[in-house]
């Protein structure tokens, strides 16, 4: 059997989607988590590239300044703020720099980890930072960057969340990423409920994307099914799948730009389903 090639795709400047948007200028800020690897990465990069200041919070300072220098190169105006989720005083700091370079329009929740174990092993150490990274930082920084939302010149503001099918299906061995995700859909319309329309938020959910935590969970999946990696990849990961090959990360960013953007007014707590067919297919 064929191991699929997951290894993280380069980011190409023709492969990202940029939209002609008047709120998609240097004076509107984007802010990106995850930014150092996988869909932040990309996230932040097509934003830059789309002509926003974008500020990518990370906690990887190195793979932060990379991704930095790749949207700098591309033409774009970004920042990296090295950042832990999982401290309160950290995210009120980068909010509170971001706001500095401009006016707070754009939020993007990508950051994320992973743990691979059943509920009775489930370490509960691991339980609270996944819901701090994962479910906390987001409501946290909806908290603080809202209110820069409604102070700017027309009132508008957009945040998305990255779920995942695992938002909508749930499969063994991941309980606490379910969860978050799960409740990453609820705070989603919970703020699209609150926004009036002007305040607007939705929800992406993938299959497995080519990306490092992709990529890293393979191996412990492989362990708590008994069965190989290959295995993993081809049954698991795809068999649901109608298409054989998994996203890359700027495809995902692509979606995150369109919700940005003027051409989704509509898209009020609702969630872009780009899964292959995973969830609502047989």
């Amino acid at each position: 059997m064929m191991i699929v090639d997951i290894s993280e795709p380069e980011i190409k400047k023709e492969d990202i989607l940029i939209l002609p948007d008047e709120n998609f200028n240097r004076r509107n800020v984007c802010i990106v988590t995850g930014a150092a690897s996988g869909i932040g990465k990309a996230t932040a990069v097509a934003a830059a590239v789309n002509g926003l200041m974008t500020v990518g919070l990370d906690i990887n300072d190195e793979g932060g300044r990379e991704t930095q220098r790749i949207a700098r190169e591309m033409g774009g105006e970004m920042i990296f703020i090295k950042t832990d989720l999982s401290r309160d005083e950290e995210i009120e700091y980068a909010v509170q720099e971001a706001a500095k370079l401009g006016t707070i329009k754009y939020l993007a929740n990508i950051a994320g980890i992973q743990h691979i174990d059943s509920i009775e092993n489930f370490p509960m150490e691991k339980y609270d930072l996944m819901q701090r990274i994962m479910l906390r930082a987001p409501f946290y920084l909806s908290k603080l960057t809202i209110p820069y939302m409604k102070k700017s010149s027309d009132g508008t503001g957009v945040i998305g969340n990255m779920a995942s099918v695992h938002a909508h299906i749930c499969t063994i061995n991941k309980p606490v990423y379910n969860i978050t995700k799960f409740g990453l859909r609820a705070l989603t319309q919970s703020i699209a409920a609150e926004g009036q329309g002007k305040i607007r938020s939705f929800s992406v959910s993938t299959g497995y994307v080519k990306t490092a935590l992709t990529l890293g969970q393979i191996p412990a999946q492989a362990e708590q099914r008994g069965i190989t990696s290959e295995e993993v990849v081809q049954e698991v990961m795809l068999g649901r799948s109608r298409i054989k090959e998994m996203m890359v990360p700027i495809e995902v960013a692509n979606l995150f730009m369109f919700g940005f953007s003027r051409y989704a007014k509509y898209l009020i707590g609702g969630d872009l389903l780009f899964d292959g067919g995973m969830v609502l297919t047989y």
